[in-house]
């Protein structure tokens, strides 16, 4: 049996364990499983299915041993800000609502009448999504307060799977910066917001930091793999894994390709200046305190929505073949404008724009598909606009990681549109950057340094130049 770790690394399109082990200086990967995950109507709300991804979880590392491979440990990172709250009893007291349900509509405003806006960012550094852990729990809090006066421990989405295969309560601390309760300078919860906002201090857990093995398996899951190993914290928040990943951040602007844009640089210390605050950058933990300042743009979600829009007819491939196609046309949206966060249909909210703005009409999937790659592109161009002007520096590179880094077409339009030169991979970054996390707190990998050369000698990624255009 070889000897291996394993990284559960969940999206909100898709979920996976990817098995890896060290073999002459370079990780190996294997993927071990992969499922579904998605947004569900239940109670007339938007949720997760947890119980399922959990089923899912224990289906993948049941297929080890099939396979010839015996986990050491285990490590799960998934999306940012959702939670669970828990009883006394230990159940959960309501469903695990998803992030795009509208319950959060209009309580920034009214987190906004208690603190200040300025005074909230400058002691959190967060930046300001409507969605945001804070504003569901004051969501909670205004319509169903008598679910907070139950609530015994706050967990949030990994933060559950890793109780339901340890038994042990921990809140990891890249992932709960993410709730805008986190004072980024202590980097504890900010009991002076809690208390101001009449939500218990109790029910949150002792924050840990990546690379903390928070213990082995429960019995009865020992019992049901036929083995024992630890679980170790990543970073949690699957940003904070991809930014692990790479493989060289000096002089370099990272975007995170996923169903979000997250795009940024990786700091020492928290930059919560008024102009920060006024681009609406954002501050979240990373590895050894480190800081992802960066901006969280719309991403592939809005191509995601388009190919279900299309009765999935065409393929992501398809759709980028189609835009090729269509290359004279120019019209754009605002990626991050709310509407596109779970409209009814993605198309025609699109197009719907495109008419308001007086702009052409896409009306074929090419167009369509087009307008939406065009538009993420002036959407990164803003932002790398905006964290040059705060920095005062040009940044020379653009490393795009994770799922979006093979959309070719892409690469090359940022590359055109900022004049940078792009890099693309690592493809797995959220997997990789969680498995080097549990091999460093083993002590097979020194620290992040060694980490990232690692990398950069096990994967490939592909260089894209600017293209040069002659009249």
């Amino acid at each position: 049996m070889k000897k291996c770790c394993l990284a559960v690394d969940i999206g909100a399109s898709s979920g996976r364990l990817i098995a890896s082990h060290l073999e002459n200086g370079q990780l190996k990967l294997n993927e071990i499983h992969r499922f579904e995950n998605k947004i569900v109507r239940k109670d007339d709300q938007f949720c997760w299915e947890l119980d399922r991804l959990f089923l899912e979880i224990k289906k993948g590392i049941k297929k080890c041993q099939g396979k010839g491979l015996k986990p050491e440990s285990i490590g799960i990172d998934t999306w940012a800000v959702d939670f669970i709250l828990l009883d006394e009893n230990e159940k959960p007291l309501t469903n695990s609502v998803a992030y795009r349900d509208p319950r959060t509509d209009g309580m920034m405003d009214e987190v906004f009448k208690i603190i200040m806006k300025e005074r909230l960012y400058l002691e959190t550094g967060i930046q300001f999504q409507k969605f945001n852990t804070i504003y569901q729990l004051y969501s909670i809090k205004q319509n169903n307060p008598e679910i907070l006066d139950k609530a015994a421990s706050f967990l949030m989405v990994p933060d559950y799977f890793n109780y339901l295969l340890t038994g042990k309560k921990a809140n990891e601390y890249t992932n709960a910066t993410s709730t805008q309760l986190v004072n980024a300078f202590t980097k504890k919860w900010d009991d002076e917001i809690l208390d101001q906002l009449g939500i218990k201090r109790e029910i949150f857990q002792e924050i840990h930091n990546p690379k903390t093995v928070l213990g082995t398996l429960k019995e009865d899951l020992r019992e049901e793999f036929g083995f024992d190993m630890k679980v170790i914290l990543p970073a949690t928040h699957d940003t904070g894994s991809a930014v692990i990943s790479v493989p060289e951040l000096d002089e370099t602007i990272y975007i995170s390709s996923g169903t979000w844009s997250l795009i940024g640089v990786e700091n020492y210390f928290p930059i919560c200046v008024t102009k920060a605050l006024d681009y609406n950058f954002t501050n979240e933990g990373g590895i050894d305190y480190r800081y992802r300042f960066l901006k969280n743009i719309m991403g592939l979600w809005m191509i995601q929505e388009v190919k279900r829009n299309y009765q999935d007819q065409y393929s992501f491939a398809e759709l980028v073949d189609l835009a090729r196609q269509v290359q004279e046309f120019k019209s754009t949206v605002n990626v991050d404008d709310p509407r596109f966060l779970k409209p009814e249909n993605m198309i025609e909210e699109i197009q719907r724009y495109c008419q308001e703005t007086n702009q052409a009409i896409p009306t074929t999937p090419g167009e369509v598909a087009k307008c939406v790659y065009d538009s993420l592109v002036c959407s990164y161009q803003q932002a790398i606009n905006q964290i040059e002007e705060i920095f005062e520096r040009k940044f020379e590179k653009i490393n795009v990681i994770g799922g979006g880094c093979q959309n070719e077409m892409l690469n090359q339009l940022i590359a055109d549109t900022t004049k940078k030169i792009v890099y693309a991979g690592p493809v797995e970054a959220t997997a990789i950057g969680n498995i080097v996390s549990q091999l460093m707190a083993v002590g097979e990998i020194e620290d992040i340094n060694e980490a990232r050369t690692i990398i950069k000698h096990s994967f490939e990624v592909k260089k894209f130049s600017p293209s040069i255009i002659t009249a």
